[in-house]
């Protein structure tokens, strides 16, 4: 099963986090494709700007398996769920994004994520490596999505990075 998984971070060395999260997500699967890292403006409270990136994961196990496998990262990386401010900064996140034809509605594993679609930080990453991919709920290529994103908030994107992941 290939999955579109989406990784954000603002604090400490967010790209490294990155670097190394894929490294240990290979153990299990294979990553295909992934994206340039973009620096975004922050949602929610006042905070550093984030890096984001996409990565295209095969991943054997199915997507449950790649959930708990990416909270591990997470809490590797220095993330407590527990205590941290919604929508807060963070050393890593990673999420679960879509995958074709997939639909999961579960209480804490739902893809499409939910907001995929309305966010620009998670779209133009996304949009780098899987433009064609279709929105299963939605009906619309990623790229088509990233557009509308584009118009909707031109401000959210602050630089592409130059960082291979």
């Amino acid at each position: 099963m290939e999955i579109l998984i989406g990784l954000g971070g603002n604090l400490d060395q967010p790209a490294e986090a990155f670097v190394q999260a894929l490294e240990a997500l290979t153990g299990q699967g294979r990553v295909t494709a992934a994206s340039r890292l973009w620096r975004t403006r922050p949602v929610g409270p006042s905070q550093p700007d984030f890096l984001n990136a996409a990565a295209v994961i095969e991943w054997p196990a199915g997507p449950r398996s790649l959930l708990d496998c990416c909270r591990e990262l997470e809490v590797a990386a220095g993330r407590d769920r527990t205590c941290e401010e919604r929508w807060g900064p963070r050393a890593l996140d990673l999420d679960l994004l879509i995958a074709p034809a997939v639909v999961c509605r579960g209480v804490d594993l739902q893809i499409p994520h939910p907001q995929f679609h309305q966010r620009r930080f998670a779209l133009e990453p996304a949009a780098e490596v899987v433009p064609r991919w279709v929105h299963p709920l939605l009906g619309l290529r990623i790229e088509t999505l990233a557009e509308q994103a584009r118009q909707r908030d031109p401000d959210a994107i602050l630089e592409v990075v130059d960082f291979e992941l």
